[in-house]
């Protein structure tokens, strides 16, 4: 069985080699079920993100390997029933995603590979309907990005913004922007590049962008201690970059795979994926006060290593987060949890322990809320060993 996992090869395998005893007991969920089993070749094998649910009730998402050629492919699923869209060739139209999709207001798609295009540094791709046309290759000049593993932020204008974990000035990753003309036509802009210390390295996920068109993210390593950074590249002043935080690896958490989402009155939510008092990662807030940002752990999670969250969670904006941690729990398999704000605090509540078997193993995925349950994914493990959707009723 030919199983790809997330390109941090290093880190993963370490975290995966090591057995040690989890911190809290296993706990289910009342329903748990898995809707779909990767096969390999007709749906793809081992996704490395989770899903996206768009507006006419249709999921979709992409798998990091399998399809026909067997470089990921992308699919929708609806109903119960998984319907292969495209399948990578690994050559000039991409290789190997990692990223979740958007979708513009026309209904197109648009996502990120790892690898293949042009150069071989990953592409950014659009699919209108069944056709994937690559936007923009990267490695077409010497200091651009390359290997973007995150999904992309969409503007008002239909520019696309995105990271690359290597490549650019100093090999530590990027932020760019893909301008779109009148035409049709893309053209890419760098507007950071990473130098690792201080200002971070390996930006793992995307960025978000706020009403003004600023852009935040974070970085999976690097910054003032080498354990991560929240940023911003404010619009208004050409890009310029501000480190809003470094993680130190204590009660803040540490490797911030995660991105951030938006929460109430321009605040700012977060994930670390390692560290805290509880050892599997934080999720944080970012609060701004007199051009001030002020950070704070809403939460410690179980675990150990860089076992946490992985992707972004959901928010329901008031009082209930919903996120994955992809190798924790009782089996060192990932875990889907939830956070509840009940009486000015977070309540912690494990609602579902991953076995490795039938059931999946190593959720990396993110969730989407659709008809009152949760849906994701795990990379491996199911029945055939290639990965699942699952079912959460939370």
């Amino acid at each position: 069985m030919k199983v790809r996992f997330f390109s941090h090869s290093s880190a993963l395998m370490f975290v995966f080699s090591i057995a040690l005893a989890f911190f809290a007991s296993a706990g289910h969920a009342q329903s748990f079920k898995v809707v779909h089993d990767f096969s390999g070749t007709a749906d793809g094998e081992n996704p490395l993100n989770g899903l996206m649910l768009s507006s006419s009730g249709v999921v979709y998402g992409t798998t990091n390997s399998g399809g026909a050629y067997d470089h990921g492919a992308v699919f929708s699923f609806t109903a119960g029933k998984l319907t292969r869209i495209h399948s990578f060739e690994g050559g000039k139209d991409g290789a190997e995603p990692q990223s979740f999709l958007i979708q513009d207001k026309a209904g197109n798609l648009y996502g990120t590979t790892f690898a293949g295009g042009g150069y071989g540094d990953g592409t950014v791709y659009r699919i209108t309907g069944t056709i994937e046309t690559v936007i923009y290759s990267f490695g077409s000049h010497l200091h651009d990005g390359s290997g973007p593993e995150a999904g992309l932020a969409m503007d008002s204008a239909g520019n696309l913004y995105g990271t690359t974990t290597k490549g650019g000035s100093s090999g530590y990753g990027t932020v760019f922007m893909l301008v779109r003309s009148a035409s049709g036509t893309w053209t890419e802009k760098i507007l950071h590049n990473f130098t690792a210390e201080p200002d971070g390295s390996a930006p793992v996920a995307g960025v978000t962008l706020d009403s003004f068109g600023n852009l935040y993210g974070t970085t999976s390593k690097g910054g003032a201690d080498g354990y991560g950074t929240v940023f911003v590249l404010k619009k208004a002043g050409s890009w310029a970059e501000t480190i809003v935080h470094s993680f130190e690896n204590l009660n803040d958490g540490a490797t911030p795979y995660a991105g951030l989402i938006s929460g109430p009155s321009g605040s700012l939510f977060g994930a670390a994926t390692d560290g805290g008092t509880q050892g599997g990662g934080t999720i944080f807030q970012l609060t701004s006060s007199a051009g001030k940002w002020n950070f704070s752990v809403l939460k410690s999670i179980p675990g150990w290593g860089i076992s946490g969250t992985f992707r972004n969670f959901i928010f329901d904006g008031a009082n209930t987060i919903y996120a994955t941690t992809h190798c924790d729990g009782a089996h060192n398999s990932g875990t889907v949890y939830k956070l509840a704000l009940i009486s000015g605090k977070w309540v912690y509540t494990l609602l579902y322990t991953f076995t490795g078997g039938g059931d999946g193993k190593y959720v990396f995925s993110n969730l989407v809320l659709m008809g009152g349950k949760l849906y994701g994914t795990s990379n491996v493990g199911g029945t055939l060993g290639k990965g699942v959707i699952f079912e959460v009723a939370p």
